[in-house]
């Protein structure tokens, strides 16, 4: 059964303030990729710009139950990484990558969580429609969610716009709920399973919703450091994610400047 907990407007505005700052974060950093820059370095400026705006890292010291601590305030997932990769000094960034930049933030008690994939130089025209069929999913997703509405809505609407574009939605990582946890009920799967039990969406509630999209077939498997999902074929992933407040009228973007 779902515990879903619903934010007053107070905890809503707490949420859409550090959601804001968490955004502005994102584009400083996107102007920090370039080919040759190293994922460490990403890091360091996301964790200095982080305490910089009184939020704390939400990634960093992170334990999932699954592996040791989480060691760093982003997430830096190339090319057929799907999600969770490390930044490392040696993890360098290069012209034709899709690099994918997960970053959650405390602040003021509440968590929010964006994700944003970017080609670096010149990219292949199967990978520049990769990115922006799984951008285009999220807003095809939202695009019918209000109160009164379900979230299967939501997952339908994904898993539809990706796959009529010759691409595969991930199965075995889904969005979540997110307020003063990093992970909250419910769990908000990309694609349709009617052994998921629905919840009906109602005003106050917050969610990371988050595509995550492969070129080729939707298997992934743990990369060896415990950490990083990959695509089983090897083929080029991407991943795009806001936090969200349902209205009785539709959806807030709270992670945008």
């Amino acid at each position: 059964m779902h515990t879903v907990i619903i934010k007053n407007n107070r905890e809503a505005a707490i949420m859409r303030e550090g959601g804001g700052k968490l955004a502005e974060i994102m584009e400083k950093l996107e102007k920090n990729l370039k080919p040759g820059a190293s994922t460490f370095d990403l890091d360091k400026l996301a964790e200095k710009l982080v305490f910089s705006i009184g939020g704390k890292p939400a990634f960093k010291g992170y334990n999932s139950g699954f592996s040791r601590p989480f060691p760093t305030t982003l997430c830096t997932s190339l090319n057929d990484e799907v999600v969770h990769g490390t930044p490392r000094k040696d993890k360098i960034i290069n012209d034709g990558d899709i690099l994918k930049i997960d970053i959650g933030m405390k602040y003021k008690e509440f968590y929010v969580d964006m994700a944003r994939s970017y080609a670096v130089g010149d990219i292949s025209e199967k990978a520049q429609k990769l990115i922006a069929v799984t951008e285009q999913s999220f807003w095809e997703g939202i695009k019918n969610l209000k109160a009164e509405k379900f979230l299967s809505d939501y997952s339908k609407a994904v898993q539809k716009y990706v796959e009529r574009r010759g691409f595969s939605v991930v199965r075995n990582l889904v969005g979540h709920g997110i307020g003063q946890e990093l992970h909250e009920d419910p769990q908000i799967p990309n694609f349709y399973n009617k052994k998921y039990q629905d919840v009906k969406l109602a005003a106050g509630m917050t969610l990371a919703l988050e595509p995550m999209v492969n070129a080729g077939s939707f298997e992934t498997v743990l990369g060896k450091d415990g950490w990083v999902f990959v695509t089983r074929d090897g083929s080029l992933s991407a991943h795009y994610e806001n936090t969200v407040v349902i209205t009785e009228k539709g959806v807030e973007i709270l992670t945008i400047p």
